[in-house]
């Protein structure tokens, strides 16, 4: 059996600590599509305010996950991209579409 892991030495947990929460990996995937500007980024998730938007956005590039650019323009442009790291989690997405596919779906079409 394997050994239990605790919260420091578990690559998993680690990686879930990261990109957990309701939003970070909504605005992670959406972004997996290529650049967005603030407003974009809202509009493809209605469901979340603006301020928490913010919040997030800030937390995902602290954490190295995305990558903020801003242009020195009027008015204030401001685009928002994975970063290398946060590209690298392109296959992570692609494995949970496939197992939604094979787990969710079937349970959603059979009433369940």
């Amino acid at each position: 059996m394997p050994k239990e892991r605790t919260v420091t030495d578990s690559p998993v947990i680690a990686t879930l600590e990261l990109i957990s929460g309701r939003w970070k990996g909504i605005i992670l995937y959406q972004l997996t599509f290529g650049t967005r500007r603030f407003g974009e980024i809202a509009v493809r998730i209605p469901t979340i305010s603006r301020k928490v938007l913010t919040e997030q956005l800030k937390e995902l590039e602290k954490d190295g996950l995305i990558v903020r650019k801003q242009y020195d323009e009027i008015p204030l442009r401001v685009e928002y991209s994975l970063s290398e790291m946060g590209e690298s989690l392109s296959p992570v997405f692609d494995e949970i579409a496939e197992w939604g596919r094979k787990n969710i779906l079937p349970r959603c079409q059979s009433g369940l």
